[in-house]
């Protein structure tokens, strides 16, 4: 319905048949804020996602039209600058990197909106970029391949929109495949798939409508202060590029002289990344219990050591504790809000989710938003 719905509103605007894409928002299950120290991660695209309508507009100027805001937004091509609007900056950002590197971007047309919750750590911004990215090279035949789509639609975000992220929601967004988890390595890129197909587990969100207005500031503090750690442990060891060459052990036998700040940040992201990898081996055993024990000791980690999550988030992954059938639960994504995700047993799924429901209406005073989440592939183009 989505795709009919953004087809016909393009049409109805710009009298033309588009090329329509689809561009998935994504869960990470485990390795959380691991990404810009040059870790590791575990995503997947899912079906939740953003629809883009696109075509040529043989001008000069371009039209962005955000269905879901109902709002639109016309700039020329060859004069960029951000917009006091706010949304339009995550596509006026991919067609500056467009041009930065050389790629000649005609006017074009552009009608979009989806069902990926904004403000719930699935990353619609990283599914506009990346999906504007995948239009353009399509519609002008620029023959870029996926992994400079998304280190350009990752750059579009670090330069124009101002938010330090790091590769991990572009690059899932591009390269996740239906009924896997990606574990990416975010130093060199290399990449390999797990299947995480469970017939009788449910991949579920709960999103606490708490929004995260607070992560792109704190999420920029949090980069400095482990770049920061890492700087004084390179004055004794300058062969550390970043947090993905120390170990707990280097990291203590320095603890005096690094900032007490810097040093609960480090110690959470060496923490993840040995514990991703451990998360890794348990998908390879089909030990989904023990795969699930260390999604809470992420969140523990998330909440005591590097400081993102919220008394809305902990109160959910704490009502889980007591459920027998949930078998994992953390927060995700940039932390204070946005949502839990949660391994929930499917033959009482309906009767957990709303106990879950009835518990956090009953403490914050808000109807909680659920997401039952299938993986899915990555961006792709829509045929009839």
């Amino acid at each position: 319905m989505k795709v009919k719905t953004i087809q016909s509103k393009f049409k109805d605007l710009f009298h033309k048949e588009p090329l329509l894409i689809r561009s998935p928002g994504r869960v990470n299950l485990i390795g959380e804020h691991t990404d810009y120290n040059e870790g590791f991660v575990l995503p997947a695209a899912i079906d939740k996602e953003i629809i883009l309508a696109l075509a040529p507009s043989g001008k000069s100027k371009n039209s962005l039209y955000a269905s879901d805001l109902n709002d639109s937004f016309e700039f020329q091509i060859d004069s960029i600058k951000k917009s006091d609007k706010g949304w339009p900056n995550y596509l006026l950002g991919v067609v500056d990197q467009f041009q930065k590197q050389g790629y000649k971007i005609e006017g074009f047309n552009c009608v979009f909106g989806g069902d990926i919750p904004v403000g719930a750590g699935m990353s619609s911004s990283a599914a506009i970029e990346a999906g504007l990215a995948f239009a353009l090279n399509e519609t002008f035949r620029l023959g870029i391949n996926k992994l400079n789509l998304v280190k350009m639609a990752q750059k579009a975000e670090n330069e124009f929109v101002g938010v330090q992220c790091g590769i991990m929601d572009q690059f899932i967004n591009i390269f996740g495949a239906k009924n896997s988890v990606l574990k990416l390595d975010c130093r060199s890129l290399a990449y390999e798939y797990y299947p995480f197909v469970l017939d009788d587990v449910s991949i579920v969100l709960c999103d606490t409508q708490v929004s995260h207005s607070l992560a792109s500031s704190e999420y920029n503090i949090r980069r400095h202060q482990c770049e920061r750690g890492v700087r004084v442990l390179q004055e004794t060891n300058p062969n550390i590029g970043s947090l993905r060459d120390v170990t707990v052990e280097m990291l203590e036998s320095h603890k005096d002289i690094i900032n007490p700040i810097s040093y609960i940040r480090c110690f959470y992201v060496i923490c993840e990344n040995n514990r991703l990898i451990a998360a890794c081996d348990d998908l390879k055993k089909g030990d989904i219990k023990a795969f699930g024990e260390k999604m809470y000791m992420t969140h523990n980690g998330l909440r005591d050591n590097y400081e993102v999550s919220c008394p809305e988030l902990d109160f959910l992954v704490d009502l889980t504790l007591n459920i027998d059938d949930v078998l994992g639960s953390r927060m995700m994504g940039g932390g204070f809000g946005g949502c839990t995700i949660n391994l929930i047993k499917q033959k009482d799924l309906d009767e957990i989710v709303k106990e879950i429901q009835r518990m956090y209406k009953l403490k914050w005073g808000k109807n909680l938003k659920v997401y039952v989440t299938n993986i899915e592939a990555g961006t792709s183009i829509i045929k009839d």
